[in-house]
């Protein structure tokens, strides 16, 4: 995350100049490279600086971003947008799964690795060689993809001045007319995107729900395989994976099907702000949920899963919306870049926190306001709760078009 918000700004300049497709393959290239090294990672530092290059290297979210809205008529661009922010939410759900399934396989399936095997020298190559290969796989499949920057801008640009010309010179007041929307587009084109508020607000709540969503990830995950005594579940690696596993395949269904009409019905704004409040006395209830056992748990956590993701992808597909709506293209993987950035030292804060917030609370079992994990996860509805309230006027502001 570090090394991502170095360089994301950097990315979307390089994609607002060259394409977005370049930057597209040089990012997954750089998962298929570093991703392996860091399953070959023979120290803490060798694993840190894979992570951080993979990152610095890895520009390709935010021309993605701008991409689904290229790709897309207007009245389409929210499907399109869902399709990103379905992927993202995905490969955080199935990632940790891949992880439970696949790590340590020496120890899981001595059948098949030995102890003595590359897999059995570095237990965790495995889940990075699935995801190596399939990245791989994309790579190879992205050579295919068109390019939605276009190039003939220019072209069109003295076409459409030749035309111009020829109609001023037969209606001279068309001349000023056309010379003052001229002079506007420019300075439009022209103006700073930080000096932009409809898109520096949506970044800044963007910002504050991936914080969130990072912190549950990270705290889910501990909760989950943390002992019946602290408040968590006592889960295997392999049952995280499975609950993991359903809330990806019901987060895809979600948002290739209701999402955009959801979208269309209510619009990105209100979808967040339903999306947060809704979120708010779910994530509340898990410390109670984990007071179950049985067939009743593994009902009632995996839906609960299911909702938490649902709402959390919702709410964050909205606020791509407002940030693409907010520019014109010659300046949307910029703004994507600065997005990427802001939501990168965000994330980077986010796994420390959960993780020494869990900790702090599994010394707190006695105490006598909220003990144990009910305060890990009112402060994450804390953080929920400020998103929700930053998602009114007068600081989200929308763009006009």
């Amino acid at each position: 995350m570090l090394g991502r918000a170095l360089t994301s700004v950097s990315w979307g300049i390089f994609a607002d100049r060259y394409g977005r497709k370049p930057v597209i393959i040089m990012g997954t290239t750089s998962v298929v490279i570093f991703n392996t090294l860091f399953g070959l990672s023979v120290n803490f530092w060798m694993a840190v600086i894979t992570r951080f290059l993979l990152g610095s290297l890895n520009g390709l979210l935010g021309p993605i971003k701008a991409y689904a809205v290229e790709i897309f008529r207007d009245e389409y661009q929210a499907l399109g947008l869902s399709t990103v922010s379905t992927a993202w939410g995905i490969g955080l759900i199935i990632g940790p799964a891949l992880g439970g399934f696949l790590a340590q396989p020496a120890e899981k399936y001595p059948n098949l690795f030995s102890k003595d095997s590359l897999f059995g020298r570095f237990p965790y190559f495995l889940p990075c060689l699935a995801i190596s290969i399939f990245a791989l796989a994309v790579t190879i499949a992205t050579c295919w993809l068109p390019e939605t920057l276009h190039k003939h801008n220019d072209n069109d640009q003295s076409s459409d001045d030749s035309y111009d010309a020829l109609e001023a010179a037969s209606n001279e007041s068309n001349t000023k007319d056309i010379t003052e929307k001229e002079e506007g587009r420019e300075s439009t084109s022209k103006q700073s995107l930080l000096k932009n508020w409809p898109l520096m607000s949506s970044i800044i709540v963007y910002c504050v729900f991936s914080l969130h969503d990072m912190a549950y990830t990270e705290i889910f995950s501990l909760w989950a395989v943390s002992p019946r005594k602290y408040g968590g579940l006592s889960y295997s690696t392999e049952q995280v994976g499975e609950v993991l596993a359903v809330s990806g395949f019901s987060l895809l269904v979600f948002q290739m099907s209701l999402y955009p009409y959801v979208e269309r019905l209510l619009g990105p704004v209100m979808v967040s702000r339903i999306g947060s409040v809704l979120a708010i006395p779910l994530l509340q209830s898990y410390p109670l949920i984990a007071m179950l056992s049985g067939f009743t748990l593994t009902l009632v956590i995996n839906c609960a899963s299911v909702l938490k993701n649902v709402l959390s992808v919702s709410i964050i597909t909205g606020l791509f919306i407002l940030q693409n709506r907010a520019v014109d293209q010659h300046q949307r993987g910029a703004a994507n870049g600065i997005a990427m950035t802001g939501m990168s030292l965000f994330k980077a804060v986010g796994p420390a926190g959960g993780g020494a917030l869990f900790s702090w609370s599994e010394k707190r079992l006695d105490a006598s306001f909220l003990p144990g994990t009910q305060m890990v996860f009112f402060v994450l509805n804390i953080v929920e709760a400020v998103g929700f309230l930053l998602t009114f006027e007068p600081f989200l502001a929308q763009h006009r078009q």
